[in-house]
C-alpha cells in the first residue's frame, strides 16, 4: 500500500530547497502538499504574502513530485486539514516552525496514526530560503518594471 505523505508550507518563492523537500517526501509515498492561506502567512510571518495563495497552489500542483496540492484551513486551527487528508506520514522541513507537541496531541485526539518526521538538514546552498531570497532582492535594490 502506498503511503500518503503530507507536506505543508507557504511555498512563496519556490526554490531548490522546496523541490528537495517534495522529492524526499515522494520517496516515502504519494505527496499531498498543503499550501498556507494568505491570512495565515500574515499571521505567522507578520507580513503580506509576496505571491497569493491561488498562484502558489497552482505552481506547487505543477511539480512532478506532488500528487495533490490544496489550500490549508483558514483560521486558528491549521491542523484541521489533516483530518481530510488522513496522512500516514507528516514530513516537516528542517526549520519549519511547527509545535510538534501540539501536532502530536491533535493527531492523538483525532485518532490519526500519522508518523511525524522532520528532514534532518536543509540543502546547504545560498538563497535556498525564501527569507534569504527576499533579503537579497532588497539588498540589490532590484526595481521591477511592468
Amino acid at each position: 500500500m502506498v503511503k500518503k505523505v503530507m507536506v505543508t508550507g507557504t511555498f512563496e518563492i519556490l526554490h531548490p530547497g522546496h523541490i528537495y523537500l517534495f522529492k524526499q517526501a515522494s520517496k516515502l509515498g504519494k505527496v499531498y502538499v498543503v499550501v498556507a492561506r494568505d491570512e495565515n502567512v500574515r499571521r505567522f510571518k507578520n507580513r503580506e504574502p509576496v505571491i497569493g495563495e491561488k498562484q502558489r497552489l497552482e505552481v506547487v500542483q505543477s511539480i512532478k513530485y506532488v500528487y495533490k496540492a490544496m489550500l490549508g484551513n483558514k483560521g486558528e486551527n491549521i491542523f484541521e486539514i489533516i483530518k481530510k487528508i488522513k496522512p500516514d506520514i507528516i514530513l516537516l522541513g528542517p526549520d519549519q516552525r511547527v509545535d510538534e507537541e501540539k501536532l502530536h496531541k491533535f493527531l492523538e485526539e483525532n485518532g490519526i496514526k500519522a508518523e511525524v518526521m522532520r528532514l534532518k538538514e536543509r540543502i546547504n546552498k545560498d538563497l535556498y530560503d525564501t527569507s534569504k531570497i527576499i533579503k537579497r532582492i532588497r539588498e540589490l535594490n532590484i526595481k521591477v518594471e511592468d
